[in-house]
Order: structure tokens, then sequence, then C-alpha cells
């Protein structure tokens, strides 16, 4: 059965390519397009102050790497068309008086719209300009009472990121897009195992074999088990190598994790075929799996701001424990002593899902 399932796999060039290759350019693209950095924001700016002030809080913009001041509107009407056309994502308003007001130390107001399409976008852009307007507000303030460092007696925030020292979107995405590809490859290829033995009519010859049903299963896991780790050790070497993702753990805890992880995903597919009838069930039982599975692992959005009943549901998704795993494992450096619930986790549903896909397979055509 092993020298089979390997002679199937491995004797078609386009299969050999989607096992091997597919998954490394799929963690190259989406390794670039999972991200929440925001940068290269298109501003508009209407700047009807036109003073030594204004210009310097639109520089502070412009030098901060993420606004490019692409368009100077006369109007605060020509800004607002150029939002609602989608032209741009940021119009900057500076009133008449802006600098009068602070030589005379006063509030010195501006505006800024967001095009709020995308909140999770807005919300970013939103909290950089924060940052950079009291960055020059409190400049504005130390010039002001003539001071040349910050003004004494205040209260100074000295901040630390530890795990994502430049806060990097890509070193928290780029370790799930591993665990992700691992799950679809897994499901994908085990999910077709049984189902195809009776598309094409080699059941038949299987059912007067001696076979027992957990050989037969045992038999259709294992290569594609050995391709994963395989598929691993590629997207891995791409993570470090080519998208510069720390990794601060164990080799051998990342490996051992994976096992059982693979287990969950081989176990899944391999039921999901055993009750599919064709290929064609077997691809959308597949995938209606896979797609919740990924929107409840915490990849894209916080478990805790799911409602409880959902949150109960997660505890039955692997990737979501292999998600904690795979970054901890990369960021943290987190060992066993702290993954071990998750690792303890993944082994439960996994030997669960194996145990009841050879419950599920009967040695008949029915």
């Amino acid at each position: 059965m092993l020298i089979k399932e390997f002679l199937q796999l491995f004797r078609d060039p386009r299969m050999r390519a989607v096992i091997l290759i597919v998954p490394v350019v799929q963690l190259v693209i989406f390794g670039y397009a999972v991200t929440t950095d925001v940068s290269n924001i298109k501003t508009a700016v209407v700047d009807m102050d036109n003073s030594l002030a204004s210009r310097e809080l639109l520089s502070s913009f412009a030098q901060s790497g993420y606004f490019n001041l692409e368009r100077f509107c006369k109007s605060t009407k020509e800004a607002e068309t150029l939002l609602d056309q989608g032209d741009i994502k940021v119009a900057i308003i500076i009133r008449h008086g802006f600098q009068n007001k602070i030589t005379g130390g006063k509030t010195a107001p501006f505006q800024i719209l967001v095009d709020g399409t995308d909140s999770n976008t807005a919300r970013i852009i939103l909290s950089y300009a924060s940052k950079i307007t009291a960055s020059v507000s409190s400049k504005a303030l130390v010039k002001r009472m003539g001071y040349s460092s910050p003004v004494p007696g205040g209260i100074k925030l000295e901040t630390r990121t530890w795990f994502n020292e430049n806060l990097k979107s890509r070193n928290f995405y780029v370790p799930g897009v591993v665990a992700i590809l691992v799950m679809l490859i897994t499901l994908l290829l085990t999910s077709m195992a049984v189902v195809r033995e009776k598309e094409i009519g080699t059941m038949e010859q299987i059912i007067v074999t001696p076979i027992r049903p957990a050989e037969f299963i045992i038999g259709k896991t294992l290569p594609f088990a050995l391709i994963a780790f395989v598929d691993i050790f590629l997207i891995v070497t791409v993570a470090l190598f080519w998208f510069h993702v720390p990794f601060r753990g164990s080799f051998l805890l990342l490996f051992v994790s994976a096992f059982f992880y693979i287990m969950t995903g081989l176990g899944i597919g391999l039921f999901i075929s055993t009750v599919s009838k064709t290929q064609q069930q077997a691809m959308m039982g597949s995938f209606f799996f896979f797609f919740p599975s990924v929107l409840l692992s915490g990849f894209m959005f916080p478990i805790a701001n799911m409602p409880e009943m959902i949150q109960l549901l997660t505890l039955l998704n692997p990737l979501r424990y292999f998600l904690i795993i795979v970054r901890g494992i990369f960021l943290k450096g987190s060992s066993l002593e702290v993954l071990w619930p998750q690792i303890a986790s993944l082994a439960v549903i996994g030997f669960s899902a194996i145990g009841l896909a050879m419950a599920r397979f009967k040695k008949n055509l029915g």
C-alpha cells in the first residue's frame, strides 16, 4: 500500500509540482500579501494657512514614511471629491490662522479626513496621524516655553516591545501561513485517498486482499505525512531565509509539534474521504472544513473577541493550537514547558480523528 501510494503520487509531474513547488510559491505570495502594515498612504493636502508652522506639520507627515503627499488642493471640496472617487485615502486640511494660534499659546486644530471603507486600515492611519501630531505638539510646546529639552517635571513614557521588536506584522503572519498551508496540503491529499480508489475501480482489488482497515489507513496516511514534513521543511526555510522571520525556539520541538498537527489534518482528511462518494464531494468537504478552521483559528481575528459559544467551538480546531505553537517557537522561543497544553490538545484531536476514520472505513464498496 505504501509503495502504491508513492508511485501514484509521483508518477505525475504536475502532482510533484503541486506537492513540492506550489506550497513554496504560495508562501512567497501570501507572505507579501498578508500584512496589516500600512505605508505609502495616498494623501491630499489643503493648506489654507500656508505658513511655516503648517509646512512643518506637513513635513512631519511626509517624513514619517507612511504618508505620500501626492495632491495639493485649493479647497476642501476638491479634497473631498478625491476621497469620494477613491483617488486618495487621507486628506489633511489646515485652516487659516493655524500658525497664529500656535504662537499665541492657543490650541491649533487641523482636520484629517480618512476613507473608512476598510475600518482596520482607517484605525491604523489615524493611529499614525495621532503619533505624528503628538510629536509636533510636544516640540511646539517645548519651543514656546523656551526649553531645549522636554519640559521638566513632565511624565515620559518609555516603551519596550518584546518578541517582535520592530512590530512587523509579517513576522506574526508568516508563521501562521506556514500552519495554514500544511493544513491545506494534508486535507486535500488525504480527502481524495479512499474515494479515489472507489472511482478508479481499485477498491474491489483491495477488498479481496487480507489487508485490515488499520493497515489500509496507515498505508494511506504515512506517505502524505512524509510529504507534509518535507513541505514544512521547505516553507520554514523560505520563511527564515526569504522573509527573515526570527526563529528563537527549537527545531526539534517544532517538528514534534508538527507531527501531531499533521496527524490531525490526515485524520480529518481521511474521515472526509470515507464519507464521500466522489472526489468532488471530498473536495467540497475539505473546503467546508478548511475555511471555518482559518476564520476560527485566531489567524485573522482574535479569539478573545468572539462570542463565548464560538470560543468554545474553536477548542475543536487544530489550527488554533498549532498557530500558538508555531508563533511561540518562532517569535518567543517557547519551550515544551509552555506549549505542552497545545501539543496535548493536538494529540487528542489527531488520535480521535484517525480513530474515527478507521471506524468509519469498511472493507466494502458501500
